[in-house]
């Protein structure tokens, strides 16, 4: 009799046991993909125009087309610039542990990972305390990103892609 109840409890606990760990599981997928989602407007594949500042003026100016895509479930998204002047691979996903996003820029020469949040409909990258990237959806449906640089405590634009959906 012993035997039996000892027997019934283990499967209870068990039972308890895989049951809150599957339902932590449920609730921190469905938390990280809730963030993921909110980056809905980055995906598609866009083309458009890459510029770089110097001073007053545009110091070059070149064609570039941007892949956007969900992966892993939507658990990150991946980012694929092509460009005369750059190519990069990027990877963002949400860590449910800080509730920060992470920006993962591949480069020729090396990676980088930032922390980067989500303000106002904008998602914003902070390399630095003095450096940012801003990517977010123009008034007209494009697709824009760009890089600013904090000059005597104002924001300078170093940097600007503006792309229009293709799918």
């Amino acid at each position: 009799m012993e035997i039996k109840m000892a027997k019934a409890i283990l499967k209870w606990f068990l039972a308890t046991v895989v049951i809150f760990t599957f339902a932590n599981y449920s609730w921190a997928q469905s938390t990280k993909n809730s963030a993921m989602e909110k980056l809905n407007f980055l995906v598609g594949e866009w083309v458009g125009i890459s510029r770089t500042y110097q001073g007053d003026g545009i110091l070059t100016e070149v064609p570039a087309y941007e892949k956007i895509q969900y992966k892993l479930d939507k658990s990150i998204i991946t980012i694929d610039l092509s460009s005369e002047t750059l190519q990069l691979h990027t990877v963002i996903y949400y860590d449910e542990k800080t509730q920060k996003y992470f920006y993962n820029p591949f480069y020729v020469n090396g990676a980088a990972k930032y922390e980067a949040d989500l303000k106002d409909g904008e998602f914003v990258v902070n390399p630095t305390s003095s450096k940012r990237f801003v990517f977010r959806l123009t008034e007209d449906g494009k697709f824009q990103e760009y890089g600013e640089n904090l000059i005597d405590g104002k924001w300078v634009k170093y940097f600007e892609d503006t792309f229009t959906k293709m799918k």
